[in-house]
């Protein structure tokens, strides 16, 4: 099975780097094949990314002008790495570490299964357990599903992060790619939910393991990442719920305001707006990128 992994970059060059030497470590005889691997930059403004670009030849660079958001970046990875005739891409966030023993267990995963389309491994940070798999984003506010024990067999799920997820070419041709719409958070549990419906699993690999370390993105997770987080409930509950989407509109609507007030409570102000912002752009429809209005 030929292997695309699919990193973007953003502004942090340095895990950028540090994920593809781990990647490029990884053996061409475990895996089948050395996996192709595609950086996608997405408008990104901090020094080094040039210097990076010349000392590994052999890794596909793509450019985009400017952040075009998480979904939009993987997309133009996703479709250069289809046209060079890879069977499965991973798309693996720069802040993640996904050992050679993990890969190609998901690959195993991914091939012992016609139906098996989408294959996750558990994701730790240090030894605690971030997620082994997610839920319904639209009906549950903690959709990282963490058992009490890490799972010891297949574990069907509603979706697998985009921390690091390995999606079989046959997904995309059959549902289309990522919906850009979402431009940060959501994308995964989106595809996962129009794969399922079209016969797909979405499956953790008990097997397969990696390490997230949160603190690397600390910087946008009280705005940024709160934003996108609350606003796309919105729009999943728009797109997979529409029958009840008035009541999914009103409980995230209640739960934003809560944490808006919460946020006031601890004079936390800005965050206060952001989520505020969140859940008027959610109920209006303003969907896409919206980084600038965030954070003016």
């Amino acid at each position: 099975m030929k292997l695309a992994v699919v990193i973007v970059n953003w502004n942090a060059v340095e895990d950028t780097e540090r994920c593809m030497l781990a990647v490029q470590a990884w053996s061409a005889a475990r895996l089948g094949g050395r996996p192709t691997l595609w950086v996608v930059d997405n408008g990104s403004q901090q020094p080094g990314l040039e210097d990076v670009i010349d000392r590994y030849p052999n890794v596909h660079f793509l450019r985009n002008p400017i952040n075009q958001g998480y979904a939009a970046a993987n997309n133009r990875g996703i479709v250069s790495a289809m046209e060079s005739g890879t069977d499965a891409i991973l798309l693996l966030n720069n802040d993640a570490v996904l050992d050679e023993a993990s890969v190609a267990s998901m690959l195993a995963t991914l091939s012992s299964q016609s139906r098996i389309g989408v294959v996750g491994p558990t994701l730790w940070d240090g030894n605690e357990l971030l997620a082994a798999g997610g839920r319904d984003i639209a009906r549950y506010s903690m959709t990282h599903l963490i058992p009490s024990h890490p799972p010891s067999e297949l574990l069907d799920v509603d979706y697998v992060p985009g921390t690091a997820a390995l999606v079989s070419r046959r997904v995309f041709e059959t549902v289309g790619l990522l919906d850009e719409d979402y431009f940060f958070s959501g994308e995964m549990a989106d595809l996962c939910c129009r794969a399922r419906r079209q016969g797909f699993r979405c499956v953790t690999d008990p097997k397969a393991r990696a390490l997230h370390d949160l603190s690397r993105s600390a910087q946008v997770r009280d705005t940024l990442h709160v934003y996108y987080i609350f606003r796309n409930r919105f729009l999943y509950a728009r797109k997979h719920h529409p029958r009840n989407k008035t009541w999914h509109y009103a409980v995230w609507t209640l739960r934003g305001a809560a944490a808006a007030m919460g946020a006031v409570a601890k004079g936390d102000v800005r965050q206060a707006r952001t989520i505020g912002l969140s859940v008027l752009d959610g109920l209006s429809g303003r969907f896409g990128g919206q980084n600038d209005r965030v954070l003016t």
